[in-house]
């Protein structure tokens, strides 16, 4: 499947019918579109899985549609509700995943516009409630390649800057390096109705509503996040792949950053990631190949990350999954070790 989970397909989908896929979440994770780093982060797979599953089952009690159908454990299909214990597999409905053709380095998305139904929709929606340091969108802005214009701004935005209203971005999905793309953009590659793609924005913000209102719960500011649809086989729009979890949203704790955004710290201040930045700016399509392997975390930041997944999920969910410190004591110790 990728990175960070595996796939196991149980019924194919078809043009009109849906499939049935489980996710197996592992202990993998990726930064910097590399792909597989060298440590295994002890429990994430767990931890991914029920925060996740907390999330879509929240989003199916307010009648928003998902491919969401529950846990696995002992071979069964459950809902949180139902475990006796924690689970890394996720069993869902499956969409078809139809690829734009690449030639001459340029993408045909023309697919999108001539199949009609149960398929992923070729994009990630991001939203964004405020513009932490590190954001993509100072690093754009200064490229020239995005405007305030197209941000809805007056002024030039400022590290850690809270926006009046969450703006919504764009970035493609399926090609070999995921792109942000402006509205017009979006909504062509994707082949939407100006209907369809309204909704895609009006879903997306009641989705972030709801995930900021749970994280503030648990004292976390959700400073921004993805999210993934498809069109099932009648068209209608449903949330796919993953939500709420620390690997699609960036949430913050009086100003301390959690989840592998903090491996992204750490690794910022390495020759490694000079090499990275060095070789995207030098061949975006074949970059990887003049970078060598990353080196890997210290064992204490590794645990603390651990931690920090594990202990996310119990206070999220408002159960205790995993045995460990509570959110607030795991992230003086990360202030005390990347130097915050």
């Amino acid at each position: 499947m990728g990175s960070v989970k595996d796939l196991i397909v149980l019924e194919e989908p078809k043009e009109n019918n849906l499939g049935r896929g489980r996710f197996i979440f592992s202990d993998r994770y990726s930064i910097f579109d590399y792909g597989e780093m060298p440590d295994l982060i002890e429990n994430k797979g767990i931890a991914l899985c029920i925060s996740s599953a907390y999330f879509f089952e929240k989003l199916e009690e307010k009648g928003i549609k998902t491919h969401y159908l529950g846990i696995i454990e002992n071979g069964k299909v459950k809902s949180l509700g139902e475990l006796k214990s924690p689970s890394n597999i996720m069993e869902f409905k499956m969409v078809r995943v139809l690829k734009p053709n690449l030639n001459n380095n340029i993408y045909d998305y023309s697919i999108f516009k001539k199949e009609k139904n149960n398929f992923l929709i070729p994009l990630e929606i991001i939203y964004r409630n405020y513009l932490p340091e590190g954001s993509s969108v100072f690093k754009r802005l200064k490229e020239g390649s995005l405007k305030i214009d197209d941000l809805g701004l007056n002024n030039i935005p400022f590290p850690s800057q809270k926006l009046e209203k969450p703006i919504i971005d764009f970035s493609t999905k399926l090609e070999v390096n995921d792109r942000y793309v402006k509205k017009d953009e979006a909504r062509d590659i994707s082949g939407l109705s100006l209907e369809e793609f309204n909704k895609l924005i009006e879903l997306t913000l009641k989705i972030d509503e709801m995930i900021t209102k749970e994280g503030e719960r648990i004292g976390l500011i959700n400073e921004d996040g993805k999210i993934e649809y498809a069109f099932d086989f009648e068209r209608n729009i449903m949330v796919v792949d993953v939500i709420g979890t620390l690997d699609e949203c960036r949430f913050t704790y009086n100003g301390i950053p959690i989840s592998k955004e903090l491996a992204r710290i750490y690794y910022r201040k390495t020759n490694w990631y000079k090499e990275i930045e060095n070789a995207k700016a030098k061949d975006r399509f074949n970059w990887k190949k003049y970078v060598s392997p990353p080196p890997p975390l210290t064992k204490e930041l590794k645990n603390l990350i651990s931690s920090i997944y594990m202990s996310y999920t119990n206070e999220i969910t408002n159960k205790e999954w995993f045995n460990t410190l509570p959110l607030k004591d795991l992230l003086k110790k990360i202030k005390e070790i990347l130097i915050m």
